[in-house]
């Protein structure tokens, strides 16, 4: 089994292959990444980027990580998301699109 089941961002499913466009925010609107955890015991999930934790945690298994963050600039920046237990580590980037303002039309 395996320990990471499925990583959400923005409510929906983190796919490399999909459109970055739909998990893009406009500056200062609140990102929400979740990591669905299987397994027993507890793991430790971590996310960050630029040097910067947004969100640590010690989750019991099965469970939720959750983490909240925004950035007040524009940009593309790549989280790195580390999750340790049952005795494997999982690793993934998890790019982050900020947008100067949000789209219209």
């Amino acid at each position: 089994m395996k320990l990471v089941k499925l990583i959400k961002l923005n409510n929906l499913q983190y796919n490399l292959n999909r459109d970055p466009e739909v998990y893009r925010r406009p500056v200062n609107q609140e990102f929400r990444l979740q990591a669905l955890l299987n397994g027993s015991g507890s793991a430790k999930a971590r996310f960050e980027a630029e040097g910067k934790v947004l969100g640590e945690a010690t989750v019991n298994l099965p469970g939720t990580f959750e983490c909240k963050f925004s950035y007040d600039t524009a940009g593309t920046r790549v989280g790195k998301l580390v999750i340790e237990g049952n005795g494997e580590t999982f690793r993934q980037n998890i790019r982050i699109d900020v947008t100067e303002h949000a789209w219209i039309g």
